[in-house]
């Protein structure tokens, strides 16, 4: 039986910073992703013809009824085979950020239904129009009223981030198993890149209740 020896994940510290970059770095372009499009689907769920409507809420039960292992290998495997070569960082971000948009649209379309009808007839009744009132007034609402659940996707995102290793990104879990794989010392490794996933989560927390103060400040 071996012992714990954490010294021997010394030599590989830049291999796992550089994972840890990179989950940051699926993290915050996947988040933003998600962020855009939830608020781009929720409108269009809500507003737009059904013609336009219907086949985005299709899509958005699709993608919410089907694993997200599953719709990465779509995205990375399934369209080169239609002409379409997606490099893997993109498909990594396209995926998570598609998948978790879906939830976000649902949070958000929420938070615009929930906007008092007033704040609309006030903003229509000093001359905004329909687009002007949804943009100015009624989805920052929204944003400001569902701030706490969509921040608590974009920490699931964090996490869900290492199934992208799956496509070969050399995320933190990827680059804790390359180390593994020239050691044979899983535990220590995966001790690691838990920990490092601890640090990543606690400076997204921090962030997400400095945003949560601004929009409670600006309310």
């Amino acid at each position: 039986m071996q012992g714990l020896d954490f010294t021997v994940v010394a030599p590989y510290w830049d291999l796992l910073l550089i994972g840890a970059w990179w989950t940051a770095v699926l993290t915050v372009s996947a988040g933003a992703l998600s962020f855009v499009g939830g608020i781009l689907f929720a409108v269009i769920v809500l507003y737009a013809p059904k013609i336009v409507a219907y086949p985005v809420r299709a899509f958005m039960w699709v993608f919410m009824g089907t694993p997200l292992l599953l719709q990465l290998f779509l995205i990375y495997f399934g369209l080169v085979q239609i002409g379409i070569d997606i490099p893997a960082l993109a498909a990594g971000i396209v995926g998570l950020g598609l998948h978790f948009a879906v939830y976000n649209a649902d949070i958000i379309r929420a938070g615009i239904v929930a906007v008092d009808v007033g704040q609309t007839e006030g903003a229509r009744s000093i001359g905004f129009g329909k687009w002007r009132t949804l943009r100015h007034v009624v989805i920052p609402q929204a944003i400001r009223n569902t701030a706490p659940p969509i921040g608590g996707n974009l920490i699931a995102l964090l996490k869900e981030s290492s199934i992208v290793s799956v496509i070969g990104i050399a995320e933190l879990v990827h680059s804790a198993q390359l180390a593994i794989s020239e050691t044979f010392r899983p535990f220590e490794f995966y001790i690691t890149a838990a920990a490092l996933y601890y640090i990543l989560n606690l400076v997204l927390e921090a962030g997400l209740r400095l945003f949560e103060r601004y929009v409670e400040a600006s309310r």
